[in-house]
């Protein structure tokens, strides 16, 4: 299987209301059926909360600082923590005082039970 690289910097922003982001791996970039992954990036009075899907996702933080509300509880986190969502999952994401926060957002499917 040949390597794919992928300039990230030349995909097209999409912009919303809960930051920026650029999808990084998907079925068109390099052919990954079941897995998307983007780069988000939000500023000061941003809010990102992921989609309830009935899928895995696992968001990484960058960099910044930002608090994550999950289950009514906050917790404030920076760069290098992570954050598990499972099926049915979500969680808020805010940048902290003032600041900005870049995530990698990693959707997966669910896996068949065996046996």
């Amino acid at each position: 299987m040949p390597l794919t690289f992928i300039d990230t910097k030349k995909l097209p922003k999409t912009s919303t209301g809960a930051g920026e982001f650029v999808e990084v791996l998907n079925e068109t970039l390099c052919g990954a059926r079941n897995v998307t992954g983007s780069v988000r990036w939000l500023k000061a009075g941003e809010r990102f909360a992921p989609n309830v899907v009935d899928k895995h996702q696992l968001i990484y933080f960058m960099d910044g600082k930002c608090r994550i509300t999950l289950d009514s509880q906050d917790y404030d986190v920076e760069k290098g923590a992570g954050i598990y969502l499972g099926p049915s999952e979500t969680a808020a994401i805010t940048p902290a005082g003032g600041g900005s926060v870049k995530l990698f957002h990693l959707i997966v499917p669910q896996t068949p039970k065996v046996g």
